[in-house]
């Protein structure tokens, strides 16, 4: 900031202006007698340095020639002042020469903050106008601060001080230096209401989002007052006395108090509740002529008699546009007409159809995607130019394409065309990142440590295929696929895939292992087309070699006896409605899925596998969802064949927390301390779990997740021998327990902790599960 000698640490006094010079015009009488009369012969430029002379009396609105005006030199004033260049300037008259004497701003070398930590400098420095190279005047300096003074306001800190203050340099130049004292976080001591006789202050303090502070909420901002979120609560206040009958309802004033010592808030409101109304007759008319009213007259939610409601009014409007927009009537308006009478304290209500004409697309815009291709999001659009419009297609169309999982956000917007019979829908995206790198870490008494690792990109070249490369290592086994897919092969509605394979599970000695070796190689192609806009077909055919080898003296009987490799060439078909409002993140609707698989064209097995799985989502309260899972599956081997080993069943891990992969079934045990889990023909489980957030800030991405896990698997098909310790029952297994999944800035994150409160004394537990991802 250059030597202490030179820095002249100058407090600016930002209120006052330094007009004073002004003075010597403003003198009465005497000013207008020496300025009056004969003629400027000429005019003479003092102080200037940087600025040319030439350039000073340009903005004079006299010149040499004119007679001496009072009136006018007072403009001349006046408009050297206005330039912003001058700190002072005086004009004075020297026989019959004009002087103008200047004094120049001076130019800003610099712009410091000093003192700012929870603010960023860049933020300030967008906010404020000075920069380095420009002319320094006090107006702009008071406008810069009163700008960073609302930048802490909007983050809750009304304490915050700054001042201003300046380094004076040579050649007239200076250093402005903004000295800042954030202050505390301005938090919310108190809220409180008058004349609120209906509900108490806990009631409406519930309603609001802005909190009273408290020592727990240090991880919320809910607690530090903000003007724009008190606006907001007071809405809330309005409309949830509107959703509980009183129409009448008014915030009469908003008082918000700061303390003296500027760390507090007290919160006053002055309410005026009214009477309570019920809802009398209720009217439904249209101006739209052939449109038939009694499928509309049933998704009118206010009923004669109940509490007056402005929420069902709302959704009643909604609804009612959305069943025309079904019709082609894309840009209806429903009037709701209310008419209360204080007497009977009823509100009749009118549902009045306004003239509308039927609407047919005429262009889809798409805008937002920098990647993707446009095609990729027209593939899953239900309407295209020319169609009729139908509003239950758009919104249907809308979560398709979020189904993709390409963009953040996707919205589609129809607004009025070149005439009013045509529509324009209007696409906006917001792309995210669709290259994922996930990492899974756990820990089973089998494997020991393990490792899951992916590396995916979902929307290669922004043409929506899928490539992705997976493994997962433990200390005895090893897993690796590569899987590509096409959702539109060929630019049809077929997704056609491959995947190539490579499984090995490694034997040891430990108590808790395998007791063999098994590896299986192989592929599959898969083609999935629709039936219908809900109902799917996949069908795969899979070729593998399977090898079971290098058995131990642990290993059981039943695993010795299927020593050796076998083929397997099978064909799967897999059917699946799927009616949820979402694939990625659902909280409403269902699926079903059957899965058949039949294995003998060619190969040396030969089986029948028979698997349905289905799932309901409920949405308890707002962001709280139920989702039930189930699951059967039966496996009959072709011919009264064997079902071999590597063909059946298993469950536990992701199938069944609390339990280990393959920790639950039948299973054998060896004289020499080895246990095999042998699979099953026959599946059943279940799941039901609850999500709901934290309380934290929505943008954090965090859910808590209560959840009960139930299954059964019997059935191995093994005939035991007297003395074999051998375990095949069916028995349900059941634990329950809590996650927590955050959507981190380096991906999703997921902790489970279930416990097992359902088991047998030979199954294998896994209580604690963490995993996390990436993307780029």
């Amino acid at each position: 900031m250059g030597s202490v000698s030179r820095v002249a640490a100058l407090c600016l006094a930002i209120a006052g202006t330094t007009a004073t010079s002004a003075v010597a015009l403003s003198s009465g009488a005497w000013a207008q007698e020496i300025l009056s009369g004969g003629v400027i012969k000429d005019i003479r430029v003092e102080g200037t340095q940087r600025i040319e002379q030439a350039t000073v009396r340009s903005y004079l609105v006299v010149s040499q020639g004119d007679a001496f005006n009072p009136d006018k030199i007072d403009e001349s004033l006046k408009a050297l002042f206005a330039t912003g260049l001058f700190a002072d300037v005086t004009l004075r008259r020297d026989g019959d020469t004009l002087v103008v004497a200047v004094v120049e701003n001076p130019i800003i070398n610099r712009v410091v903050f000093e003192g700012n930590k929870r603010v960023k400098t860049e933020d300030l420095q967008s906010e404020v106008q000075l920069r380095s190279r420009l002319v320094f005047t006090r107006s702009r300096v008071q406008q810069d601060v009163q700008r960073m003074l609302d930048v802490y306001r909007r983050n809750g800190r009304f304490a915050a001080r700054i001042e201003p203050k300046i380094v004076q340099l040579e050649q007239n130049r200076v250093d402005l230096v903004f000295e800042i004292d954030e202050g505390p976080l301005t938090g919310v001591q108190l809220i409180s209401f008058i004349n609120n006789n209906i509900y108490d202050d806990s009631d409406l303090r519930n309603v609001m989002v802005t909190k009273e502070s408290r020592w727990w909420r240090f991880l919320s901002s809910d607690d530090t007052y903000d003007p724009d979120r008190l606006a907001y609560d007071k809405e809330q206040i309005r409309r949830f006395y509107f959703r509980n009958g009183y129409p009448d309802f008014r915030v009469m004033s908003s008082v918000a108090e700061l303390t003296p010592d500027r760390d507090k808030f007290f919160i006053t409101m002055a309410l005026d509740e009214g009477k309570r109304y019920k809802f009398g007759k209720i009217e439904l008319t249209s101006a739209i002529k052939d449109i038939d009213l009694a499928p509309l007259r049933e998704v009118i939610e206010t009923k004669e008699g109940d509490w007056f409601n402005a929420d069902k009014i709302e959704s009643t409007i909604n609804k009612l546009q959305d069943k025309l927009g079904d019709q082609q009537y894309a840009f209806v308006q429903v009037d709701p007409n209310e008419e209360r009478h204080a007497d009977t304290q009823t509100v009749d209500l009118h549902f009045e159809i306004n003239p509308s004409p039927r609407v047919f697309v005429e262009r889809i815009d798409i805008n937002g995607n920098l990647i993707t291709l446009d095609k990729v999001v027209r593939r899953e659009l239900l309407l295209a130019e020319g169609d009729p419009f139908n509003a239950s297609k758009v919104k249907r169309s809308e979560q398709r394409v979020k189904d993709l999982g390409f963009f953040d956000d996707v919205k589609i917007k129809p607004s009025e065309g070149s005439t009013p019979d045509q529509a324009v829908l209007t696409v906006d995206l917001s792309e995210q990142s669709t290259g994922e790198i996930q990492v899974g870490l756990g820990y089973s008494t089998t494997e020991g440590a393990l490792i899951d690792f992916s590396i995916r990109q979902r929307n290669f070249l922004g043409t929506g295929q899928d490539i992705r490369f997976s493994t997962m290592w433990s200390y005895y086994s090893k897993e690796f696929t590569i899987s590509y897919t096409d959702p539109y092969f060929m630019n049809r509605d077929l997704a056609m895939g491959v995947d190539l394979f490579r499984t090995d599970r490694n034997a040891n000695t430990t108590e808790e292992s395998y007791s063999y070796d098994m590896s299986s190689t192989g592929f599959d192609i898969r083609a999935g087309f629709p039936i219908s806009d809900r109902l799917r077909e996949l069908v795969t055919y899979t070729l593998s070699h399977t090898r079971i080898s290098d058995i131990t003296y642990e290993t059981t009987r039943f695993v010795q006896e299927q020593v050796g490799a076998t083929t397997t060439s099978s064909i799967q078909s897999a059917l699946t409605f799927d009616a949820r409002d979402s694939r990625l993140k659902p909280t409403s609707g269902y699926y079903f899925t059957v899965t058949n698989q039949v294995a003998g064209l060619g190969g040396s097995v030969h089986f029948l596998r028979n698997r349905l799985t289905s799932g309901i989502y409920f949405p308890l309260f707002s962001n709280v969802v139920l989702k039930i899972e189930g699951e059967v599956g039966y496996i009959l081997g072709l011919g009264g064949e064997f079902v071999r080993i590597q063909d059946r069943f298993f469950l536990g891990g992701d199938t069944l927390r609390g339990f280990q992969v393959a920790g639950v079934g039948p299973r054998a045990f060896s004289s020499n301390g080895g246990n095999d889990a042998l699979g099953g023909k026959r599946l059943v489980r279940g799941t039901s779990e609850v999500t709901f957030p934290l309380g934290l800030p929505e943008e954090l991405g965090v859910d808590f997740h209560v959840f009960t896990d139930i299954g059964a698997l019997d059935q191995s098909g093994e005939s035991p021998l007297p003395g074999d310790d051998f375990h095949d029952e069916f028995a349900f297994r059941a634990s329950s327990g809590v996650g927590v999944s955050w959507k981190s800035p380096f991906g999703p994150i997921r902790i489970d902790l279930a416990y097992p409160w359902m088991k047998k004394s030979y199954d294998r537990i896994q209580q604690f599960r963490f995993s996390f991802g990436s993307q780029f």
